[in-house]
């Protein structure tokens, strides 16, 4: 049976490890403005994916994944130091999508506002086409409403 508190804990405690490990400790040249951005464990906790951004272009972002890479031996040793776990986790770094979709969202949502913005225009000036309350009400009841 799997602990998900016990994972979800240990994958905090790799976050900040790794973080402060890349900050304090690895000296790469390749290796850019890196945020570690969550952390996920298995449930048996035997692997850990470390998920990060990078702040540039693709080659800053190509370069940061080569050094995170030859630096994965040395990230796993520092967990295994400062966790105290049995098993250390081997790590698996994934770059993380979340910025292209924020980026792909602000695109979509200035392309609504635009299309909103034409139709409000186009409704400006409009009127109906038939009657304002197109529905028909029985005379009876036309006549009670308008007794009230």
């Amino acid at each position: 049976m799997t602990d998900t508190a016990r994972a979800r804990k240990l994958a905090d405690r790799i976050q900040v490890v790794v973080a402060q490990t890349l900050e304090r400790r690895i000296k790469d040249p390749r290796l850019g403005f890196v945020t570690i951005t969550d952390t996920r464990v298995t449930g048996d906790l035997r692997e850990a994916t470390v998920f990060y951004t990078v702040y540039g272009d693709d080659t800053e972002r190509e370069a940061t994944a080569a050094a995170l890479e030859s630096a994965k031996g040395v990230l796993r040793s520092e967990v295994g130091k400062q966790t105290g776990v049995r098993f250390t986790p081997s790590l698996t770094f994934v770059a993380d999508a979340l910025p292209d979709n924020a980026r792909n969202i602000d695109d979509l949502l200035d392309k609504v506002r635009v299309s909103d913005a034409a139709v409000r225009t186009a409704a400006a000036g409009a009127q109906y086409a038939g009657e304002a309350d197109p529905y028909r009400v029985p005379a009876a009841e036309r006549d009670a409403d308008e007794d009230e």
